[in-house]
């Protein structure tokens, strides 16, 4: 006569590994949009309300975790990316994928610093960015060759242009989460190859107390 394991017991263990699972990443997404990737895996478990070891067994590194937790929002822009390639006019196409670069880094700092940083440990990161990089040189390639791009701006010269919005980003949050528009307008204005009429700023220049408290908020954050 055969016996029959029984399997009562694993089914709630892996429940709970699962449940576990969700919260560290739950946990380290909140993290990473306020405070940017510059965390350890112990602030996910105090954040998580679990011990350190359980987010060890989930997640050897920190890599791992924020592979776990962007790896979808690189794949979204990826699709973001085809739309704006198909846009029937390349400026427009451009400037939506910029804009919602821009805006998923004024939403989450993480994905800021994932943007703009290095996928060294980040395997699923780097194999989705490598899809996404032809797809941006494409999309610049074509703004250029239509003469609405500035003929001397190549597909490098959109990291710093990046990194210039997350500073904007940074600055103003504390006082107007949207304004960082007002400064992509700007530079997409010193993008702009073909003499066109400049465009209309969103937002408003600060004023010199709310100058004053964004400074503030920033020595705050970096110290």
């Amino acid at each position: 006569m055969s016996v029959r394991a029984d399997t009562s017991a694993a089914k709630p263990l892996r429940a709970d590994a699962e449940r576990n699972r969700r919260r560290i990443v739950d946990a380290a997404r909140e993290l990473f949009a306020s405070r940017g990737i510059d965390i350890t895996l112990d602030d996910v478990a105090a954040h998580a309300k679990v011990g350190v070891g359980t987010v060890y067994r989930r997640f050897s590194c920190k890599e791992e975790l924020i592979d776990g937790v962007f790896e979808q929002r690189l794949v979204d822009m990826l699709e973001n990316a085809e739309r704006a390639l198909a846009a029937e006019d390349p400026w427009d196409g451009l400037v939506q994928f910029l804009g919602d670069v821009c805006a998923g880094m004024a939403l989450d700092r993480g994905l800021g610093d994932v943007v703009l940083g290095s996928d060294q440990g980040c395997h699923g990161i780097a194999q989705v960015r490598q899809r996404i990089d032809p797809f941006f040189a494409k999309i610049v390639e074509r703004t250029r060759a239509s003469g609405q791009l500035r003929p001397d701006i190549e597909v490098n010269d959109f990291y710093p242009i990046l990194g210039m919005i997350g500073a904007a980003v940074e600055f103003s949050t504390s006082v107007d989460a949207q304004n960082w528009r007002r400064y992509f307008t700007v530079l997409l204005d010193g993008l702009r190859g073909d003499g066109v009429p400049l465009a209309e700023l969103p937002g408003r220049p600060f004023t010199d107390a709310e100058v004053d408290v964004a400074k503030a908020a920033l020595h705050r954050r970096r110290r």
